[in-house]
């Protein structure tokens, strides 16, 4: 398993544009990219296997919290986020989001954030008075900026069961870091991992992953949710 594949870019067909806001005319609208959740789950079963992945969900008032895991190195590490109720169908709509929401903190569809929203024509319908978005009247795609050629098909990412097995380095390192009991104890343990040139860029990734994972434990117990979220966030960062 490569956890970086997460990251890969998604077939353009598969992404979706949401018109945020009409110009004056009503002839342009704001385009907002995102994927659907269910693109989250199979990209999820490509890279880490459908038996290597978990999600699980908090409700505090109207806010859902998805509590994502991925099995990494014979451990599960988690990251977290959360969504409020959407217009449409309110609890449903927030457990997509929130799934969204963590799994971008994995790098799934994280590229998307760095999209610059264009402006995009489209046709309108008139309600009370109002003009409403209605349909676009060309290819999202072709109005931003910078952008370049489509990516591969998600298809063509290696299947997680085509992962070799981790070596003996990386078990190890992963089991030094697992076991540290100490922030002290976990940077030595992590600063090891540095030296060892004979690690490979995805069990280096993994090894990120882990050290964030068991950093979060070792910290002092937060406070309150919002304290939690704030950490898990500040712990999220397996790629840098």
């Amino acid at each position: 398993m490569n956890i970086a594949d997460l990251s890969a870019e998604f077939p353009r067909d598969a992404i979706s544009w949401r018109a945020q806001t009409l110009t004056k005319a009503g002839d342009k609208a704001l385009a907002l990219a995102y994927i659907d959740a269910r693109d989250v789950m199979e990209r999820l079963d490509a890279i880490c296997g459908p038996e290597n992945w978990q999600d699980r969900y908090e409700f505090h008032g109207t806010r859902t919290i998805c509590y994502l895991s991925i099995r990494i190195g014979g451990e599960w590490i988690t990251k977290a986020d959360g969504a409020g109720d959407s217009d449409v169908e309110a609890e449903k709509g927030a457990i997509s989001d929130a799934l969204k929401r963590a799994a971008v903190k994995w790098g799934v569809g994280r590229y998307l954030y760095a999209i610059v929203s264009p402006w995009v024509p489209c046709d309108t319908y008139d309600s009370n008075g109002k003009k409403h978005w209605k349909a676009w009247t060309v290819d999202p795609w072709t109005c931003v900026r910078g952008a370049g050629p489509a990516p591969k098909p998600a298809a063509s990412l290696p299947p997680a069961i085509t992962a070799s097995e981790p070596s003996l380095a990386f078990q190890s390192h992963a089991a030094s870091i697992r076991g540290a009991d100490t922030l002290e104890a976990l940077q030595t343990a992590f600063n090891a991992t540095k030296a060892d040139k004979t690690l490979n860029k995805a069990e280096c990734i993994e090894l990120v992953a882990l050290k964030d994972a068991r950093k979060a434990v070792l910290l002092p117990p937060a406070k309150n949710l919002g304290e939690h979220l704030d950490r898990l966030q500040a712990a999220e960062g397996a790629v840098q």
